[in-house]
């Protein structure tokens, strides 16, 4: 795993702009770095050594010529298969890396080289010859690229802080981000926290050539159910495709250990990827916090060595400014913190993990997918269940009045993905600015009109895997690992599995009526689990109905306690908040929730992360003396 930057050149010290460019993201590559200038590009390269760990696998990387350079983030699984097929069309490698044949690749294929790529990445490639940029991005989004186009300057790069040294940058808040956020809690469109500063989207690449940029998708997602199978043969398929999916992402020169958690997602690749090491957090000694005891009895069984680290609630505080920073954009999802320690702790052991993300989106694993619908209450007219939902929307929110709320809206009003943080009315009550943030559901209906014809487990699937697995899971994913050089590598974002998966029948996905022959019901990831199970062995087999906790973090106990509440409560009446928002709102808003009249505690977290964000990108506490 490594970090890149780059930008179009017309500086006399382009040299030492690059050199601190390429120090802002020394985290992802502490190994090595290299460099490439020619008077028209500069390229940079952090290296965190795993294939060819020699300095023959040191990046930039050219062809034979030297007219073709590259600098790559990420692991092309399947680089032994192209590369007999380069060697046969006469192409000549000088390194073990898995990145040369990205090289010799595009020289032999042009684009179509991404169509048979098997990995993670995010890369660049100078064409000399043309004098063009090429870029790309992963199917899923596992690695990330920003660029922005600066005062004639073409910048690019793995995080947006290398943006922050190169002359030709103005750093300055896009404050439709920040409108954005506070109902996705994260930023869901292309368009970053920093104005001018774009994301290029998954399954996605770009060229550049003399100032003009164009950038075009090359693969997408598609759900087409195969009726055909059985149950069981979709359990075997998964099962073999999975397997040979974490044989593909174990392929290193270093050690390869694994997250886990209770829930059948780690545990699955834990089992079949046969680390030797695993890794767990916790909060406390409340099991409702704290998997460390499930995941050493379960690491037990499958004769792995398990280490954990119990989270102390000043340590998850003090992180804050940390997390932000590695970030890079503001993230509400108070599970990144605790990503964050449980990706120091296994950076003390090694260089490359496994994780489970991806599963629960690409196999339906979510509860919301599996809402009931066909209810008495479904067959009501829409006109009268939207008039009920208006009404219980001024009620508080509990378990009754969220059903009324929610049958009274067509799925492509009420859902956006997983998180739903605030609604617009409520956004623009509380903000001060005003911005020009669409409404959710303009977010969201490019994604909806490419699924129409689908049912709704497959619409909820489809969104939620192009916004809410890209811009959460995927992001805190690369930022939280590479924060501390680990390598995160999710066998279960895999090309060939998506295209299994694409083929399940969504009832084989998300059930209400089936069961096992034990006679245990599942209701999400029906198949997957079917599939775990006959994987794992028969002592751990409770895994796969075990409900999953997922990082959960104590921030509604918390905000109750006098310390949090006031260390909340003076960031909620700052100059910085004064500057965006209607503070008496946010200090009733965390009164309320403090005297518990009502959970806010997801709400006053979005806001808080943010004004953390902001103090250390834009405060007093710049992010250059945040490391």
């Amino acid at each position: 795993m490594c970090g890149i930057v780059g930008f179009s050149c017309h500086n006399d010290n382009a040299e030492a702009i690059l050199a601190e460019m390429m120090e802002r993201i020394r985290h992802r590559g502490p190994d090595s770095g290299g460099m490439y200038l020619n008077g028209e590009i500069a390229l940079g390269h952090r290296r965190l050594s795993i294939i060819d760990i020699t300095e023959q696998g040191d990046q930039p990387i050219f062809n034979e010529d030297r007219s073709i350079v590259l600098v790559f983030n990420g692991e092309i699984y399947n680089y032994q298969d192209i590369k007999k097929e380069l060697l046969a069309a006469g192409h000549i490698f000088k390194t073990e890396t898995d990145s040369e044949v990205l090289v010799h690749g595009y020289e032999e294929y042009g684009t179509e080289l991404l169509q048979k790529l098997r990995g993670m990445f995010s890369f660049v490639i100078w064409d000399d010859r043309k004098k063009e940029l090429f870029g790309a991005r992963d199917f899923f989004g596992i690695k990330p690229m920003y660029y922005a186009q600066m005062n004639g300057s073409f910048l690019f790069g793995s995080e947006i802080k290398a943006f922050l040294p190169h002359p030709d940058f103005k750093k300055e808040l896009n404050t439709d981000a920040l409108e954005q956020y506070l109902t996705f809690q994260y930023s869901p469109t292309e368009d970053t926290f920093f104005k001018g500063v774009k994301k290029l989207p998954a399954a996605h690449y770009f060229r550049w050539k003399n100032g003009k940029l164009t950038v075009q998708r090359y693969w997408d997602i598609r759900f087409e159910a195969d009726e055909a199978p059985l149950l069981g043969d979709w359990v075997k398929t998964i099962s073999e495709t999975f397997q040979d999916s974490v044989r593909a992402h174990k392929i290193a020169d270093v050690e390869v250990g694994s997250f886990l958690s209770s829930g059948v997602d780690s545990s699955y690749v834990a089992a079949v990827a046969n680390v030797d090491k695993t890794f767990t957090v916790g909060f406390g000694s409340d099991e409702k916090y704290n998997e460390i005891g499930w995941a050493k009895h379960f690491s037990r069984a499958i004769g792995k060595e398990n280490f954990s680290h119990v989270i102390t609630q000043q340590e998850y505080w003090d992180a804050l400014p940390k997390v932000q920073y590695q970030m890079d954009e503001p993230l509400a999802d108070p599970s990144c913190i605790a990503l964050y320690f449980v990706c120091k702790l296994a950076a003390e052991q090694v260089k490359v993990v496994l994780s489970g993300e991806g599963a629960d989106e690409m196999f339906g694993g979510y509860n919301v997918y599996s809402e009931p619908d066909g209810t008495w209450y479904d067959k009501l007219p829409m006109r009268l269940r939207r008039g009920v939902a208006n009404a219980a929307s001024f009620l508080p929110a509990k378990r009754g009045v969220n059903f009324l709320v929610r049958k009274g809206r067509t799925l492509e009003e009420r859902f956006i993905g997983n998180a739903y943080i605030f609604k617009p009315s409520e956004r623009k009550s509380l903000l001060k600015i005003k911005t020009g943030a669409p409404d959710p559901t303009a977010v969201t209906k490019p994604f909806y009109d490419k699924v129409s014809d689908q049912d709704d487990v497959t619409k909820m699937q489809y969104l939620d895997l192009h916004l809410w697995m890209t811009g959460d899971i995927l992001l805190k994913a690369d930022k939280m690992s590479m924060a501390h050089s680990l390598e995160l590598r999710v066998p279960f974002l895999d090309k060939e599995l998506m295209q299994i998966a694409e083929q399940i029948p969504s009832r084989f996905r998300v059930t209400h009526r089936v069961a096992t022959d034990d006679h245990t019901p599942y209701t999400t990831k029906y198949a997957m689990r079917l599939a775990a199970k006959r994987d794992t062995p028969s002592e751990t087999a409770n895994t796969a109905v075990k409900k999953k906790l997922g990082f959960p973090v104590p921030i509604r106990v918390w905000l109750k306690q006098d310390d949090c509440y006031h260390t909340v409560r003076t960031a909620f009446v700052s100059p910085d908040a004064e500057r965006f928002f209607h503070t008496d709102k946010l200090t009733q808003m965390l009164d309320d929730h403090k005297n518990g009249k009502c959970d806010y505690s997801r709400k006053i977290w979005t806001v808080y992360m943010f004004l953390v964000w902001y103090q250390v990108y834009f405060g007093s506490n710049p992010a250059s003396d945040t490391r």
